[in-house]
């Protein structure tokens, strides 16, 4: 099977940011919508999370199925006495589960990358957020900046798509398969004189077979990376072979 993610931002509308209009709800949910080229062009499936539902929806709806990760996705803000005073990017996993705390550090060292004071991104424990102790899933939550300081908030808006795949590699490098850049979904066919083709689990003929796909069906090619490309077929993501796909 392909990686499946619950992504989670932030549902919470009523913590503004100090840039004028702007919250975090509003932010994280455009953070998650650059993300999806991203997660589609790479092969993870995604469900995201309801924004009419607070944290305990969000965990009860990630609980009710069946994810390899919870991505929660969230801005900071420091305590009243230090407000608009602190910068930096805390990612935070299960302090007793390997998995989260790969996982987070993965994310913390890509993002060390593109924040301007890489110093100050982190991965930490967390022994109170429930998106990451109360979820089945291998859970993080990021902290992507400060919203009550003025260079991380505008940071953060003029730099979304490219934090978005940012975070995406992280998630790809954890799931060990080839990270892809968002590319349009474009149309393809399957040719192979008669034979089915077969979708696959990694770019690579050694890749485990998860369906077989019949000659001439129509499918979308959402990435592509070393001749394979990223496709669904009966409600599967996998690889194909480009050498049997015909374009358009």
């Amino acid at each position: 099977m392909m990686p499946r993610i619950f992504l989670s931002p932030s549902t919470q509308e009523w913590n503004p940011y100090v840039t004028e209009g702007q919250n975090e709800e509003l932010v994280m949910n455009r953070l998650a919508d650059a993300m999806e080229p991203y997660l589609r062009s790479t092969g993870i499936s995604y469900v995201r999370n309801d924004p009419e539902r607070n944290v305990a929806g969000a965990i009860a709806d990630s609980n009710a199925g069946s994810f390899d990760v919870h991505f929660a996705l969230h801005s900071n803000a420091a305590p009243q006495q230090f407000s608009g005073m602190l910068r930096g990017i805390d990612i935070y996993y299960a302090p007793r589960s390997y998995d989260s705390e790969t996982l987070a550090t993965i994310t913390a060292n890509n993002l060390k990358q593109i924040y301007p004071l890489p110093d100050d991104v982190t991965a930490r424990p967390t022994a109170s957020l429930g998106e990451v102790l109360r979820t089945k899933a291998v859970a993080v939550l990021a902290e992507i900046g400060y919203h009550d300081n003025v260079e991380d908030a505008v940071w953060l808006q003029s730099n979304l798509e490219q934090i978005a795949g940012n975070l995406v590699m992280s998630l790809a490098d954890y799931f060990g398969i080839p990270f892809i850049e968002a590319t349009p979904a474009v149309p393809g066919t399957v040719s192979t004189d008669g034979s089915r083709l077969n979708l696959r689990s990694y770019p690579s003929l050694s890749g485990r077979i998860i369906r077989q796909i019949p000659d001439g069906m129509q499918l979308l090619l959402y990435g592509e990376t070393d001749g394979w490309y990223v496709t669904q077929y009966d409600g599967q993501t996998g690889y194909v072979s480009g050498e049997f796909i015909r374009r358009g």
